[in-house]
């Protein structure tokens, strides 16, 4: 299974939400049957490690960011099961690359707090101008999602149903 987690650009919350799902599959012991990787869908940090703000809270949960910042591109929408966004623009960024893609986009497109099962905000929100805490919440509303998301995908071969 094949997820791919975007944002805006690639250096907060998408990182943050490969982050989370690679340490639950640690913790589950089954990484080797998914490929996790993030992107975003503006170019301005391309190739930067994600922000020192967001790693350091994700360190003090004991996860660790290992991505470097990328654009997502159409052959992504091949290559994935499943995309997962952030917030309603990314959704509508990631929707129209899908119809420029046409029928090769075959990855199914999720908001990533679809699967939220503890809050009930729709959009994970982006932390890049605000203070720590903004960054800890995102990390809150992505450990639920993730887990639910895992626990939904676990045994299952196939991209979930869309719940909306």
């Amino acid at each position: 299974m094949k997820l791919l987690f975007v944002c805006l650009g690639n250096i907060c919350r998408s990182p943050a939400a490969e982050g989370v799902f690679l340490h639950l599959l640690n913790d589950r012991g089954l990484s080797d049957r998914f490929e996790v990787d993030s992107a975003g869908t503006g170019s301005w940090h391309v190739g930067n490690p994600a922000d020192r703000r967001m790693q350091a809270a994700a360190k003090r949960r004991g996860i660790h960011l290992p991505s470097r910042a990328r654009q997502i591109e159409l052959h992504d929408l091949e290559h994935f099961d499943l995309v997962l966004t952030m917030d309603d623009d990314n959704l509508e960024a990631v929707r129209g690359l899908a119809r420029e893609a046409g029928a090769r986009a075959t990855a199914q497109i999720q908001p990533m707090l679809s699967y939220s099962k503890r809050y009930s905000e729709r959009e994970v929100p982006d932390p890049y101008y605000g203070g720590e805490a903004g960054f800890d919440h995102v990390l809150d509303l992505l450990d639920d999602a993730c887990e639910a998301l895992l626990d939904e995908l676990n045994g299952s071969d196939h991209p979930p149903h869309d719940k909306h």
